[in-house]
């Protein structure tokens, strides 16, 4: 665990440039953290960018440190509980909270198991997309985020085995990533209300109605290797569940159901529960 802690303090030398090419998850924690002191408004997407460095320099600032936009152990400490542990120091449990959550749960949504927003406490919500991730990455679906859950979560992300056709005319907006402190799990396709929308690929339709969780009219398509696509705030659905499709057959039209600030067709493509980058697949 020292060692851990070690090397983790000492990658803040390098920790805040003012563009890093990669997403960190500990960028991701200070972010958090920053969030929390009102310091940072952008997205929890641990990039290391102009606006968290200035969050950072601000904070240094008003708390009487040598304000050089570096979050190093001063720093760290001065953030309070969101300043710490370092990640993989301890094996994480609810009702933890911390430095260390922020991470896992920006690592969680990363590999398309987001928990709702990531803001350092590990409670249920937390807790339940640690278990999906661990069944998916075949691991003991306990809930605790220890060495090898974290090493997973580290690993790559999973992407679509299957190639999929545009499910609508219509161009991307909003893609698959960060959004707040949240992570937006799909495409957004803005479209006028009655678009048609048609099936990505061949499959059966495991659900078509209803969605409670915001996605209103949403239509669900099962294919083959584990890989579902989804397709919400639909103004209408034209099939029914357990239909069997190829591509390119209409399903529906683009609406504005559910949770939605407009007409447009949200996109989602699913790998054994994971939500992925439908950029992967399409």
């Amino acid at each position: 665990m020292v060692r851990a802690a070690a090397t983790t303090t000492a990658a803040f030398a390098c920790l805040l440039l003012p563009v890093a090419a990669a997403a960190n998850s500990d960028v991701a924690a200070l972010q958090v953290a920053l969030r929390s002191k009102g310091l940072y408004a952008g997205p929890v997407d641990g990039v290391a960018g102009p606006g968290t460095r200035a969050g950072v320099v601000r904070f240094q600032a008003r708390r009487g440190l040598v304000a050089d936009g570096v979050a190093g152990p001063a720093t760290r400490a001065a953030l309070g509980p969101l300043g710490r542990p370092a990640i993989g120091s301890r094996v994480i449990v609810a009702p933890a909270h911390g430095w260390d959550v922020a991470a896992v749960q920006y690592l969680a949504a990363a590999k398309g198991f987001p928990s709702g927003p990531i803001d350092g406490g590990f409670g249920p919500r937390s807790q339940a997309a640690v278990q999906r991730f661990q069944t998916f990455a075949g691991l003991a679906a306990d809930g605790a985020a220890g060495p090898g859950t974290i090493a997973a979560l580290r690993g790559p992300r999973p992407a679509s085995p299957l190639r999929f056709l545009r499910p609508v005319n219509a161009p991307i907006g909003d893609r698959f990533g960060p959004r707040g402190a949240g992570m937006h799990t799909g495409l957004d396709f803005p479209a006028t209300t009655g678009t048609p929308v048609v099936a990505a690929g061949r499959g059966c339709v495991s659900f078509a109605g209803w969605d409670a969780g915001g996605y209103g009219q949403t239509v669900a398509i099962r294919h083959r290797m584990g890989m579902v696509s989804m397709y919400a705030h639909l103004s209408r659905i034209d099939v029914r569940t357990g239909q069997c499709l190829v591509g390119g057959m209409r399903i529906g039209a683009v609406g504005s159901t559910g949770h939605s600030s407009g007409p447009h067709l949200h996109f989602e493509l699913r790998l054994r529960g994971a939500a992925i980058d439908p950029l992967t697949g399409l």
